[in-house]
């Protein structure tokens, strides 16, 4: 049951149209080696459901995305994306904006087989007004209070970044940001996890390192060795953000060309060697809040 596979490999299982979720939050643990994989690749028209970070900014410039489903799509330090700023501006995406609270039902309804679930989170807002084809459900029971019912969001393909893994599928999140990538992982038909270590079964730590396996390999289609694969995004306890190379990336909103000649178009092990290497990425200190 060996589940290891290449970023080539993982580009061959997708496909255009695709409903496809991305792990992490922000620019916090993003698998930014797959989602730079696509970019290179001619896959396009993908609804896409984020807790965006660069990932959602890269996927706008190289107009892969025809739908975005998301909360925000911030680079942390960096409030806003500037790519996703000038595509969203340019009218480029069809977007279904929600609550941060209602993303997190939506994958929760899916993981569940549901096909929505009921929830107080976005009543009164504009988020309902903008929404329209989200619809109210009453309880059926005495208080007959009327609920918003956020509609499963069903994934294609999950696409997430973690900390170690072994060749069956068996993960680890060791860090302190999991958030909602378990939900991704269910909510999917097949989920791929790119990994900063790939390492035996009994190096996972046995019953004192299950607490950290957020979600059953039984749901893990392949996994990718990629270290350094969040980068720039951060990957604790492994790295932090990479603010120099975030503000580089937010820069070339205005001139993409050079941005791209220098870090796309590359293999995951090129892109480490031009951004300074494994031990650069590992030495980007971590955040202190």
């Amino acid at each position: 049951m060996n589940k290891v596979i290449s970023h080539a490999d993982v580009i061959e299982q997708l496909s255009d149209g695709m409903t496809i979720g991305v792990g992490g939050w922000g620019a916090r643990r993003k698998p930014m080696s797959l989602i730079r994989e696509i970019c290179n690749s001619d896959l396009k028209n993908f609804t896409v459901v984020s807790y965006g970070g660069p990932d959602i900014g890269l996927l706008c410039a190289h107009k892969k995305i025809k739908k975005l489903i998301f909360g925000f799509v911030s680079l942390d330090m960096i409030p806003l994306d500037a790519h996703f700023r000038q595509a969203r501006q340019n009218g480029e995406l069809e977007l279904m904006e929600l609550d941060e609270g209602m993303v997190q039902w939506g994958l929760r309804a899916a993981a569940m087989k549901m096909s929505f679930l009921p929830t107080r989170v976005g009543m009164g807002t504009d988020v309902l007004k903008h929404n329209p084809e989200i619809k109210f459900v009453t309880s059926p029971y005495s208080d007959g209070e009327q609920y918003v019912a956020m509609p499963a969001l069903h994934l294609d393909v999950a696409l997430l970044h973690v900390n170690k893994s072994d060749h069956k599928g068996n993960t680890q999140i060791v860090g302190p940001d999991p958030f909602f990538d378990e939900m991704f992982a269910r909510a999917a038909t097949k989920t791929y996890v790119s990994s900063e270590e790939v390492v035996e079964t009994s190096e996972l730590g046995g019953k004192e390192g299950a607490m950290y396996n957020r979600f059953e390999r039984s749901l893990v289609s392949g996994v990718i060795h990629a270290p350094g694969g969040a980068h720039p995004t951060s990957c604790a306890p492994n790295y932090g953000f990479d603010m120099d190379h975030l503000k580089e990336y937010s820069a070339a909103a205005k001139s993409f060309e050079d941005y791209s000649k220098k870090y796309l178009n590359l293999s995951h092990q090129e892109y480490v060697d031009v951004v300074g290497g494994k031990n650069f990425i590992n030495a980007i200190p971590l955040p202190q809040f």
